[in-house]
């Protein structure tokens, strides 16, 4: 079982390395490249751990000749070449649907903190207000919520609305005919109709800027942009732009292009509310996520059917 390496590229749980080292020769490199030694161990290597964020490259690829698997440890797999691990016969998976939930909750508090004002409201209650920090915001019953993406994430979101009594619009590629939910036929389209406009689309080229300065406009000056999809489906200065001159009402951002460096406006924007990335993260997702991870490895290093194949 001990025959080869495996190369964890993410931040994982102590839990899941001890469990990674119980097994496999595991060098772990969370940081960078460099900080491996392929001269040295890039001919065993033949499975690595990833993620979507930080993928993995043809170069890589070629530093490792006896690579079989490449385990992204989450749904996403946008930075992955996967021509190129096409190419050399390397198997990618992902844990699609692990974090479905964890997400979509999350989208939904978010979405509550930055109508409500509630981050900057505690704020000013600790530190003695009350009186001034009392004014009426807008609340999500019966507002009308845009989703860009309808997959697993999408459709749960857009089904927790309903508690809410939300009007839920959608865009896709192609409309889904076989859901109840009105479809947009173009983004801008979808955010004009919004006061809550909700990214939970891929990452990767095909959604890069997807929502810039004419998105944003058409969301206007009562809609809040929620991100829990990726950095770069936002034009980050068209939103820095938005945020400045009021154009739109606010942001709930989960994720940032270039995260997890922040720019001073943004971090300093009244109209902000900011989590670090981590609307995946649950204690149930990575049980899940490890129990998949887990499983793929054994599978390889014991030459088994892999679970969750990309592609």
């Amino acid at each position: 079982m001990r025959s080869g390496k495996v190369l964890v590229l993410i931040p994982l749980s102590a839990d899941c390395i001890a469990s990674l080292q119980d097994t496999y020769d595991t060098l772990v490199s969370p940081k960078s490249w460099p900080e491996v030694d392929v001269a040295r161990d890039g001919a065993a290597i033949r499975a690595v751990v990833t993620n979507g964020s930080r993928g993995l490259s043809a170069v890589e690829m070629a530093a490792l000749p006896a690579l079989e698997l490449i385990a992204c440890y989450g749904a996403g797999h946008e930075n992955v070449d996967l021509a190129a691990a096409r190419q050399r016969g390397v198997a990618v998976t992902s844990a699609p649907g692990a974090n479905s939930d964890t997400v979509a909750d999350h989208a939904l508090g978010l979405m509550l903190a930055v109508a409500r004002d509630i981050p900057a409201r505690d704020r000013a209650v600790r530190a003695g207000g009350w009186d001034a920090i009392r004014g009426a915001r807008p609340t999500l019953t019966g507002a009308t919520l845009g989703l860009l993406g309808l997959g697993q994430i999408g459709a749960r979101i857009a089904r927790r609305a309903a508690a809410f009594d939300m009007r839920v619009v959608y865009h896709t590629p192609k409309a889904k005919p076989d859901v109840p939910w009105a479809y947009a036929a173009t983004p801008a389209s979808l955010a004009e109709q919004s006061d809550f406009l909700v990214l939970a689309c891929p990452g990767g080229p095909a959604t890069r800027h997807v929502v810039d300065a004419g998105v944003l406009a058409a969301l206007g000056r009562g809609g809040f942009l929620i991100n829990v999809a990726r950095g770069s489906v936002v034009d980050s200065a068209a939103l820095l732009a938005a945020l400045s001159a009021r154009t739109i009402a606010g942001a709930g951002l989960d994720v940032w292009d270039g995260e997890p460096d922040f720019p001073p406006a943004l971090l300093q924007s009244p109209l902000v509310v900011l989590t670090p990335h981590m609307s995946g993260r649950s204690p149930e997702a990575f049980r899940y996520q490890n129990k998949l991870l887990l499983s793929n490895l054994a599978a390889v290093f014991t030459q088994k059917p892999l679970q969750a194949l990309v592609g």
